[in-house]
């Protein structure tokens, strides 16, 4: 049924992968990652279009999906998708969201278990699409570049795109929050030791 939906929608090109990318990220199963190569392998002189139309329409169904997980909770993620993904993206949430969901962009675990999660969790909803137009902006435009320059022969390069993404990006990832994290203590002890000097100003 999901695969019929997709071909349906790869009849209205630009618009159909549009609809699809919007709905990748609130509840269809099926990643838009898959019709944005079909489209791009039809015509690779608008892939970069193609991978603009999709990143916009995925970042317009972020919020929705995170109001979506607000609303109703993880039992709508239950109906529709794999136990296992779920359960694997609310482990990586607990211990850390931010990674999660920047991490989630490239793993197959489809994006819209982490815009739900984020509501259901509470997950600042600003984080969440700031971090998905980072992952999400490194998937598109690196697919829709592979078959700009490369046209159709870049068919067989994007089959291991995400394992590309993933392992350069991951590393990538982990280096940023390990700086944010150190910049945080630092900022904190800053305040604590202003604080204290404060304090100890006020005594004398």
């Amino acid at each position: 049924m999901f695969q019929n939906i997709v071909d349906f929608l790869a009849d209205f090109g630009p618009w159909g992968l549009a609809v699809h990318a919007f709905l990748d990220a609130v509840i269809f199963p099926i990643p838009a990652f898959f019709l944005q190569v079909t489209l791009s392998l039809m015509n690779p002189a608008t892939a970069l279009w193609l991978a603009t139309v999709g990143y916009i329409a995925c970042l317009i169904g972020t919020p929705v999906g995170y109001y979506l997980g607000k609303v109703m909770g993880k039992s709508v993620l239950y109906k529709f998708l794999k136990k296992e993904w779920i359960d694997a993206a609310t482990d990586r949430f607990q211990k850390n969201g931010e990674a999660a969901i920047l991490i989630g962009s490239f793993t197959p675990i489809p994006f819209k278990v982490f815009t739900i999660l984020s509501g259901c969790l509470n997950f600042p909803l600003w984080r969440l699409i700031g971090y998905a137009a980072i992952g999400r902006g490194l998937k598109f435009y690196i697919v829709g570049c592979l078959f700009y320059f490369y046209g159709r022969a870049a068919e067989h390069m994007v089959k291991d795109v995400s394992l590309y993404i993933f392992l350069v990006g991951v590393p990538l990832i982990v280096i940023f929050l390990l700086i944010r994290r150190h910049r945080s203590k630092k900022r904190a002890a800053t305040i604590r030791s202003q604080s204290a000097a404060a304090a100890n100003n006020e005594n004398i």
